[in-house]
């Protein structure tokens, strides 16, 4: 268990209240470590670099709403690092984040170590691929005061990029394609993924897949 500095600060908002953060604290806090176990439920899709976040309180997004710019560079890319820095620039409202290295395929399960504080929110995102704009998440769910909690996390789709199941618009091991797509505005809201459908390249008996994609448990160390 560690200790950290005592913080006291109010409610501030993270990009257009994208992630808003309100709370009050005055005294030491003490942060816990977690383990969370991260397994790809998919049959043929794979999970970039996952970035988890511990925070006090928000969301990364809300579904019906416009992703931000640095979630799509995930969700487009599989990009953490834009999101990264922009948390980095919040220390107060973000306790720590941790990155699960490397490519998760399907059927494999991988452990990411970090710390969070007592009454902290956790997060996760990463890009599932082959899509075009699909990734996996936790948005904002309460660590465990003990023991361990588990969930199963759905795909949402970002709403930036055309589902249109093109390769040369996928980036990834499958594809090979790019992951930017600047001139397609998409459905300009994030909503759940609708999977996999056989319209492009992509072949839907082995690429579809049906929710939730992945599950994850968060233990209490």
């Amino acid at each position: 268990m560690k200790t950290k500095k005592a913080v006291l600060f109010v409610q501030k908002t993270l990009i257009g209240s994208c992630l808003t953060l309100s709370v009050l604290v005055w005294g030491t806090v003490f942060a816990d470590t977690y383990e969370v176990s991260v397994t790809n439920l998919t049959k043929g899709q794979v999970f970039t670099p996952r970035l988890a976040i511990t925070h006090i309180g928000g969301k990364l997004f809300t579904p019906g709403a416009p992703a931000i710019e640095q979630l799509i560079s995930i969700a487009e890319s599989g990009d953490i690092e834009p999101l990264m820095t922009l948390l980095e620039s919040f220390p107060q409202e973000v306790t720590d984040m941790a990155v699960g290295e490397g490519l998760l395929m399907p059927g494999e399960s991988q452990t990411i170590t970090i710390d969070g504080d007592p009454g902290d929110f956790f997060s996760l995102v990463n890009m599932l691929i082959p899509t075009n704009d699909g990734f996996v998440a936790l948005n904002g769910v309460s660590l465990p005061a003990s023991g361990s909690e588990t969930y199963r996390s759905v795909v949402y789709d970002a709403g930036s990029e055309t589902n249109d199941e093109i390769c040369t618009n996928i980036p990834g091991p499958v594809c090979g394609g790019a992951g930017g797509s600047p001139t397609d505005e998409g459905e300009g809201y994030v909503y759940i993924h609708p999977g996999i459908h056989g319209i492009g390249d992509l072949d839907a008996s082995e690429f579809d897949w049906r929710n939730p994609a992945a599950m994850v448990v968060i233990q209490k160390m």
